[in-house]
C-alpha cells in the first residue's frame, strides 16, 4: 500500500521529522556516552537541535576516519563520498529536506536556528583535510593545527551557540564572550582529544595533529595541558551568560574535560601512546550532578 500522496494536515511530514529526529538521537548514543549525557542536561527547546548537529558532524567524521575505508572505498571514492555528503546537506539546508534522515533534522536545526554555510563550510574543510592525509604520515605546523581546530571543533561549538542564543537579545559585548567561549570550549575539547589518542592517529590514521610526528615528550604534554587549561578557562567566564536551560549541559561537558585534561596531565607521554585516558563512569555522573546543582543555585537571567 502506497502512502497518501497529498496529506493536508501535514501529517506526513510531521512523521518524516520526527524519524529524522530519531535517527540522530541514536547516532549520538551509539558513539558517545559523554555527549549523549550533556544533552540530557539541555532545556527541551535546546537538546534535539544539539543531537542533530552532533550526528550530522559524527557521520562526516565517520566517513574521513575509517569507516569508509573498511567498505573497501580508496582515497579517490572517499573525497567522492564526502563531496556528496556536503552538497547533500547545503542543499537540505537551503530547501529544508532531505532524503538523508539526519541531514533532514540538520538542515530543520540549521534553518530554525541560522546556521549557515559560515559554519558548516570550515567543518568540511577540515575534514577534507584528513583525507589527504591518507596518502602518507601528515603533519600539522601550527598555523595547520589552528585552522584545523577552528574548522572541526571550533566551529561546533559556534553552532551549537546560535541554537541556545536563538531566542534571545545580547550586547554586542555579550556576543563577542559567548562567542570567544564557545570557541575555546571546542578548541579544548579537540586538543585534550589529541592527546588522548595520540595512538590512533598517528598509528592508524598517520596524523600528527601536535607536530611534526616525532613522539611528544612530558615536557610537550605539559605544553598541550597548559594550552588546554587555558582555553578551559576562557569558556568557564563564558557558561554563566549562557541561558540558564543550557548552563547545566554545557558546565558539565566543560568539567568531564577539565577532569580528563588532569588525568592527561598525570599519565607519562610514553603511555599515552599505549591507553587511551577516560575518566569513570561515576566520576561522569557525579560531575554531571554537580553542574545541575551549580546551575539550579544561580539567578535566572
Amino acid at each position: 500500500m502506497s502512502p497518501t500522496p497529498h496529506d493536508a494536515s501535514g501529517a506526513s511530514l510531521g512523521r518524516f521529522n520526527r524519524a529524522a529526529d530519531t535517527a540522530s538521537t541514536e547516532v549520538i548514543r551509539t558513539y558517545s556516552t559523554s555527549f549523549g549525557l550533556a544533552t540530557r542536561l539541555l532545556g527541551e527547546r535546546h537538546r534535539q537541535h544539539v543531537r542533530n548537529i552532533y550526528a550530522m558532524v559524527r557521520i562526516a567524521d565517520e566517513i574521513v576516519d575509517g569507516v569508509a575505508a573498511q567498505a573497501g572505498l580508496d582515497e579517490s571514492a572517499q573525497t567522492g563520498a564526502l563531496a556528496s555528503y556536503v552538497a547533500e546537506t547545503h542543499r537540505a539546508m537551503d530547501v529544508g529536506y532531505s532524503t538523508d534522515l539526519v541531514l533532514h533534522a540538520f538542515a530543520r536545526t540549521a534553518r530554525e536556528c541560522g546556521i549557515g554555510e559560515d559554519l558548516t563550510q570550515p567543518f568540511f574543510d577540515s575534514m577534507a583535510a584528513d583525507i589527504a592525509g591518507d596518502t602518507g604520515f601528515t603533519a600539522y605546523d601550527a598555523a595547520a593545527h589552528e585552522r584545523y581546530v577552528y574548522g572541526s571543533a571550533e566551529v561546533v561549538g559556534l553552532m551549537c551557540l546560535r541554537v541556545f542564543l536563538r531566542e534571545d537579545t545580547r550586547t554586542t559585548g555579550e556576543l563577542e564572550t559567548l562567542t570567544h567561549g564557545a570557541r575555546q570550549l571546542g578548541a579544548a575539547f579537540q586538543n585534550v582529544n589529541f592527546l588522548r589518542d595520540l595512538a590512533d592517529d598517528t598509528e592508524r590514521l598517520q596524523r600528527g595533529y601536535l607536530g611534526d610526528g616525532g613522539r611528544l615528550t612530558d615536557a610537550d604534554r605539559d605544553d598541550w595541558v597548559r594550552t588546554i587549561t587555558a582555553q578551559l578557562d576562557g569558556a568557564a567566564r563564558s557558561i554563566p551568560l549562557l541561558p540558564k536551560d543550557a548552563r547545566a549541559a554545557v558546565r558539565s561537558a566543560h568539567a568531564l574535560f577539565a577532569a580528563l585534561t588532569r588525568r592527561v596531565a598525570k599519565t607519562p607521554a610514553s603511555s599515552l601512546y599505549e591507553r587511551r585516558v577516560r575518566v569513570p563512569d561515576p566520576i561522569k555522573a557525579l560531575l554531571a550532578t554537580r553542574s545541575v546543582l551549580v546551575t539550579a543555585l544561580e539567578r535566572n537571567r
